[in-house]
C-alpha cells in the first residue's frame, strides 16, 4: 500500500479551474485572477457568475435577487427551522428541504439565494422580531443586511460586506467543499451537495473561529496590553486565534483584503477604536509566536479581520459562520458544477489496522 496520507494532506484529487491557493508565496486565484484584484471590484453576484459561467453575467443579480424571493415563499412551509438553536442546522434543513430540479444552474441559483433569507430570518426570530421579506431589486449584500436589521445600511458597509462575500467565495478543496465534490461525484444532485457541504461547514475546525477572535479582542481590551495578554496566553499553551493557517505559510492574502476594506469604512469611533485594538494585538502576536516559533510563520488568517469587518458591518457574533456559507455557497456550487462535468467517483482507500480472523 502507498505511504499513509492522515486527512489526504497533500494528496491531489481532482483537477480544477476555480481556485488555487499557494501557501508559500500567500496566493488565492479566483478564476486566475488574484482576490486582491476582484474583492472590492467585481461584486458578489459577477463572482459567483465567473465561477459557475466563467464570465460576468449583466442579468445575474436580477436572477439572484429571484431567488432570494422564492426562497422566502418556502419559507412559510417550514417555520419550525426558525426555532433551531444553531443557525446552522436551520441553514442545513432549509437548503435541503428544497426539490431538486436536475438543472445545474437553476438549483444553484435556488441554494445561493435560499440560504442568506435563512439567515437573516433565524436572526430576527431569535431576537423575538419578525422575519423581513427580501427585495429582489437590491444586491445580494444589501438584502442580506436589511433582512437582518430592517433598515438601509449606508454604502460603505454594503460595499465591505460584498467584498468579504467575494473574498471567502472559494478556497480549493478546504473540507466543506471536497463534501460537496464528493456527493457530486456519485451524481447525486446538486442539492444534496450543497446540504453536505454546509454539514462539514458546521464543524469547529473549519467554520467556527471568527466569534472568538471578538471574545480575544473583549478580553485584551486597550492596545497598550496587547503584548502582555498575548505573552502570558502563550505561556499558558493557549492559541492566539485568527493566528496562522493550515496552508499559508504567510500572512493569508484574504486578511489584507479584509483589512483593507475595514480601514476604507465609514466606521464609527468605537468602530477604529477596535480596528486599532486588532492590528495591536496581530502586532503583538507576530513579535511574540515569531520567538517562540521561529521554525512556523503563524500570520494573521482570515478570520482575524473577518471578525471585526463582520462586527463593524453590524452583525452579530452568532452570524458569523453562517455568513460565511452565505458567501462560500456561490464556490461549492462552481465545484459541484465541475465535478459533475469532469470528475470521476470518489473512493479514496483507507488502511485496515482492526483484528483479523
Amino acid at each position: 500500500m502507498k505511504d499513509l496520507s492522515i486527512g489526504l494532506e497533500g494528496v491531489v484529487v481532482a483537477e480544477t479551474e476555480l481556485s488555487h491557493v499557494d501557501g508559500l508565496e500567500g496566493q488565492l486565484l479566483i478564476r486566475g485572477q488574484c482576490v486582491e484584484a476582484i474583492a472590492g471590484n467585481l461584486t458578489f453576484e459577477e463572482c459567483a457568475a465567473l465561477l459557475w459561467t466563467g464570465s460576468t453575467s449583466p442579468d445575474f443579480r436580477e436572477k439572484l435577487g429571484r431567488s432570494r424571493f422564492q426562497a422566502w415563499h418556502q419559507l412559510s412551509r417550514q417555520p419550525q427551522l426558525l426555532t433551531l438553536h444553531n443557525p446552522m442546522d436551520a441553514i442545513r434543513g432549509f437548503v435541503g428541504g428544497f426539490d431538486a430540479t436536475g438543472d445545474l444552474f437553476e438549483d444553484a441559483l435556488t441554494v445561493t439565494g435560499a440560504i442568506p433569507v435563512m439567515v437573516a430570518a433565524w436572526s430576527r426570530r431569535k431576537n423575538g422580531e419578525d422575519p423581513i421579506e427580501p427585495d429582489p431589486r437590491a444586491s445580494h449584500a444589501e438584502d442580506f443586511l436589511q433582512m437582518i436589521r430592517n433598515k438601509s445600511a449606508n454604502e460603505s458597509k454594503i460595499a465591505a460586506l460584498d467584498a468579504y462575500l467575494v473574498t471567502v467565495i472559494d478556497h480549493s478543496l478546504n473540507a466543506s467543499t471536497f463534501a460537496a465534490r464528493v456527493v457530486a461525484s456519485t451524481r447525486s444532485d446538486l442539492i444534496s451537495a450543497i446540504t453536505a457541504a454546509i454539514g462539514a461547514l458546521k464543524g469547529p475546525l473549519h467554520g467556527g473561529a471568527p466569534g472568538p477572535v471578538l471574545d480575544m479582542l473583549d478580553e485584551v481590551g486597550e492596545p497598550h496590553r496587547a503584548h502582555g495578554w498575548v505573552r502570558a496566553e502563550l505561556d499558558k499553551g493557549n492559541r492566539i486565534m485568527g493566528m496562522g493557517h493550515r496552508i499559508y505559510r504567510v500572512r493569508d492574502p484574504r486578511a489584507l483584503v479584509l483589512e483593507r476594506c475595514i480601514d476604507r469604512m465609514s466606521t464609527s469611533s468605537e468602530t477604529a477604536e477596535r480596528i486599532k485594538l486588532a492590528k495591536a494585538v496581530e502586532s503583538a502576536a507576530l513579535k511574540e509566536l515569531a520567538i517562540r516559533k521561529p521554525d512556523r510563520k503563524l500570520c494573521a488568517n482570515v478570520e482575524f479581520y473577518t471578525a471585526v469587518l463582520l462586527e463593524a458591518v453590524g452583525l452579530p457574533r452568532n452570524l458569523f459562520s453562517p455568513t460565511f456559507a452565505v458567501g462560500r455557497v456561490a464556490g461549492w456550487c462552481a465545484h459541484v458544477m465541475e465535478e459533475q462535468r469532469c470528475g470521476k467517483l470518489i473512493r479514496p482507500t483507507a488502511k485496515y489496522v482492526g483484528p483479523r480472523p
